[in-house]
């Protein structure tokens, strides 16, 4: 790179993907800069969104006891009367500990940290205002892109009242509101609806589709569905806010239907906007769509080759995870390195109570695409580990080629779900089977025994068709007969024209048993 611009990569934001996009770069001896306001270092990740609301989650586990209740009862509670700044306080200190944790390793790496917020110049150079009236021109060969969002807020909603909130707006409630309304049902709205509805709040959620998380699997949101009608949630799917009315005795959500709800406050969560409005893109030659969003290509760069965009600001999946692997790429990339990923079977973490975690295809999926499949599944209540933790409801869901016994997808509801999630994901990146799985010999008691108990469940079933498996005889074609049809396409994932299923592994002095495996206690 030359030394016609201050830095060979300037980095526009300071969250996962920007931190990791610097730094990146950094370790490759590149000059390297991060743009960010004083008061925001590390994004909106560490200062209104992940680790807060992650955070704040750990506090209301802790202080209403809810996963113990299994054990001591439903009325169990580590403090009766929890207040906000219970649960803020370990917030604040979380939030404080993460951003000297993103400055040090900045530091660290040599990257320069320049305070204030930026808007191109031209498409090598961006004007920074720090804040105190003062204002720097900084420049770089190649730049990234790494704005982040903030919540969309929809212009005939009144957000001055302090009981209709936003996402960012929870972190300010003065005290804890008595029932809510959570308008949408995307991966913040429900996070937010299950933490309140813990602490004892009367939870409403409005949502204009008809189910919730419909990128997730069916099964595991409807337990998850389940799980929260049990804590005294109400959905309304397939319905529309038409106005949201305050008064000094609370508010009143008036839905397209005609229907009107009351609650003591109302939480938007429609919905995320790119936060570019600010950043006068058109003089880089770039521009935003309706949401602010930025479109990129595969390495991650915009319609002008040096400038890249990562994490949030390009829209879905919008992961603090994800956003770490982009700036990581878009850096080596822009450093002409060369660099190998596994973003295509990245894991989808949600933080709710329980959580949830996939990685892979859905049932859904794999129906719609003709894929044949096979399901394993194990449940917290069945292993001894979850009776331990008080889980009875957590569910793991592996779904198995029936064809190669490749893992197409791992699907995992309850405790820990979001840390067992990993070695699903680990098996099919390295192109394992099912066998592996049933062959591991894991610790007892955990919740990593899942693995195997849903693994034998898959084997025993594919055993179980292959027993009963008859080949069939094509017939034969009269000389006269009209010709057939062409066939129909393969599956993605099938080996051959003709589909076939393995045989039992019966030579195998290991093979697990067709009955139910037993359990070995220690």
């Amino acid at each position: 790179m030359d030394h016609d611009h201050d830095y060979d990569l300037l980095v526009l934001g300071s969250g996962p993907g920007g931190q990791k996009a610097a730094i990146a770069a950094a370790k490759l001896g590149r000059r390297a800069a991060v743009v960010e306001r004083r008061s925001m270092v590390g994004g909106v990740c560490i200062n209104t969104g992940t680790i807060p609301s992650k955070t704040l989650r750990e506090a209301v586990l802790y202080l209403t006891g809810l996963n113990m209740r299994e054990l001591y009862g439903q009325n169990y509670r580590v403090k009766d009367d929890i207040a906000v700044d219970d649960l803020l306080g370990r917030t604040q200190h979380v939030i404080g500990r993460e951003i000297e944790v993103v400055r040090s390793q900045l530091f660290r790496n040599g990257v320069d940290l320049v305070p204030g917020s930026a808007r191109f110049v031209d498409p090598h150079t961006v004007l920074v205002d720090a804040g105190d009236g003062t204002h720097r021109q900084v420049s770089g060969e190649r730049i990234v892109i790494a704005t982040g969002t903030r919540p969309a807020r929809p212009a005939n909603i009144d957000f001055d009242d302090p009981r209709i909130l936003d996402s960012d707006g929870i972190l300010h409630l003065d005290v804890l509101p008595r029932s809510m309304v959570v308008v949408g049902a995307g991966v913040i709205g429900i996070e937010y609806a299950s933490m309140f509805a813990a602490l004892g709040t009367k939870v409403t959620v409005v949502e204009q589709r008809d189910r919730m998380l419909d990128f997730c699997d069916s099964e595991v949101t409807e337990s998850l569905k389940f799980h929260l009608r049990d804590l005294s949630v109400t959905f309304r799917f397939g319905e529309s806010v038409e106005s949201v009315e305050a008064s000094p005795r609370g508010t009143v959500t008036t839905l397209a239907s005609g229907k009107r709800i009351p609650a003591e406050a109302v939480m938007y969560s429609a919905g995320r906007q790119g936060a570019t409005e600010a950043l006068d893109l058109a003089k880089a030659g770039l521009t935003a769509d309706r949401r602010g969003r930025i479109e990129v290509g595969p390495t991650y760069q915009t319609s002008v080759p040096h400038i890249y965009a990562v994490g949030d600001v390009i829209g879905f999946p919008a992961l603090a995870s994800t956003s770490m692997e982009q700036g990581r790429l878009a850096a080596y990339h822009a450093c002409g390195e060369p660099v190998n990923s596994l973003v295509a079977l990245q894991p989808i973490g949600i933080y709710t109570i329980p959580e949830i975690s996939y990685c892979g295809q859905t049932e859904e999926q794999l129906t719609g695409s003709r894929v044949p499949y096979e399901v394993g599944i194990s449940r917290y209540r069945e292993l001894a580990r979850g009776q331990i933790i008080g889980d009875s409801y957590g569910m793991l869901k592996l779904l198995v080629s029936s064809h190669t016994r490749h893992l197409l997808g791992v699907h995992v509801f309850g405790s820990h779900a979001t840390e067992l999630v990993h070695l699903g994901q680990a098996i099919m990146t390295c192109g394992g089977t099912v066998d592996q799985l049933v062959d591991t010999v894991f610790n007892y008691p955990t919740l990593s025994e899942a693995y195997k108990v849903a693994a034998l469940d898959a084997v025993n079933k594919l055993r179980a068709v292959a027993q009963l498996d008859v080949p069939v005889t094509p017939k034969a074609v009269a000389p006269s007969a009209a010709p057939s049809a062409a066939p129909s396409a393969a599956p993605s994932d099938a080996v051959a024209a003709t589909p076939r299923v393995p045989a039992p592994r019966s030579a195998r002095s290991t093979a697990p048993s067709a009955r139910a495996p037993r359990k070995v206690r220690g």
